[in-house]
């Protein structure tokens, strides 16, 4: 167990001067916080994209096309693919661009995501309109309750659900609650992007496969990987309360850079806060973490989460957690807690059938 301590964790401070390209874009985006979402989506543009039309090119053969696609793999997915993602997911609760400029919300969901494996408006339909919606309870289609969750096999059921028929159970959830419109925003984007990669494929299927297939499979794991993480620690007593089925990771690197993701108890509870306030957020309501016993974590991020549950490592997860209210005398204390937090919660309509 560690001490709260110091939050380095980014806010905002507003800069002593514009350059002249920022003071453009200030005057389109909603939020000026939101301004290194302008400079990610500039970089992306002109690095990762000219990598794929570039192994595309009929001249590039041999070795210059092999060290394109690694150069490609690498930018896409270690340099770009986790600020991405959570630019999409910062954008998606709260559009970057103001109403006149409505057209430019799209560039991120449609030109710049399906590169990261994105297919176009899916993401948003899941994550805001159903997994926000249902809270991980039995109706979000990625609900963690029912398995164990230190379990490899749990994990290899649960990701291969979401990879195979994933936009199925999506499609099916929006029937059932007669939202017409999220339901053609999701099919209409997952059909889009595999008839555009089937068309891809006739021209070029080797740079297709490492443009956009690679990232699409790895996109789909990172995010049931993380989502796994998130909503690892459930209390079956009200696995609804987001203090006891989320967590919340403090002062590591990944919240500088993937924008505060760390802090997700805070962001069930307000969807819509901006990231930089998340921070100020958990220090003005740290009473309400320490009496609800909420689960958070100093100096790792969700993948050493997943990681240490897959190798059941409760005492490095003990380690990095944080005593908010003197509850646990010991690490060993600790690790038993969220060993325990870790069982299956059969859904209502499986303890009905039973």
């Amino acid at each position: 167990m560690v001490k709260l301590g110091p939050i380095t964790d980014p806010t905002y401070t507003a800069p002593a001067s514009w350059s002249a390209l920022d003071r453009f874009f200030l005057r389109l985006i909603r939020d000026e916080r939101d301004l290194p979402f302008i400079h990610l989506s500039i970089r992306i543009s002109l690095t990762l994209i000219p990598l794929a039309v570039l192994l595309y090119l009929p001249f590039v053969t041999g070795w210059w096309w092999v060290l394109a696609a690694v150069a490609y793999q690498y930018v896409n997915n270690v340099t770009f693919k986790g600020p991405f993602g959570l630019m999409l997911h910062c954008t998606s609760h709260r559009p970057l661009f103001h109403k006149e400029y409505g057209l430019l919300n799209h560039y991120i969901p449609w030109v710049l995501a399906p590169f990261f494996g994105h297919s176009p408006e899916t993401y948003f339909a899941h994550h805001v309109g159903m997994h926000h919606a249902e809270n991980n309870m039995e109706n979000d289609d990625s609900s963690t309750m029912p398995y164990r969750r230190d379990s490899i096999r749990g994990f290899a059921h649960y990701f291969g659900r979401f990879l195979f028929a994933g936009v199925y159970h999506l499609a099916a959830y929006f029937i059932l609650k007669k939202r017409k419109r999220l339901l053609y925003r999701a099919v209409r984007g997952e059909l889009l992007f595999v008839l555009f990669c089937a068309a891809l494929c006739l021209l070029n299927w080797p740079a297709t496969v490492v443009v956009f297939i690679i990232p699409f499979v790895l996109f789909r794991m990172v995010a049931m990987m993380g989502n796994w993480a998130q909503h690892a620690f459930l209390r079956a007593e009200d696995p609804a309360n987001s203090y006891w089925n989320s967590i919340t990771c403090i002062n590591t690197r990944y919240n500088h850079k993937c924008w505060n993701d760390g802090y997700h108890i805070s962001h069930h509870i307000k969807p819509s806060m901006h990231w930089t306030e998340h921070p100020d957020y958990f220090r003005k309501t740290l009473a309400q973490y320490a009496e609800r016993d909420a689960i958070v974590f100093d100096g790792i991020h969700f993948l050493h989460v997943f990681f240490w549950l897959m190798a059941k490592r409760y005492d490095l997860l003990a380690r990095h957690y944080v005593d908010l209210n003197g509850r646990h005398r010991t690490d060993a204390e600790v690790a038993a807690m969220l060993r325990d937090r870790t069982r299956p919660i059969p859904f209502a309509s499986q303890l009905a059938a039973a």
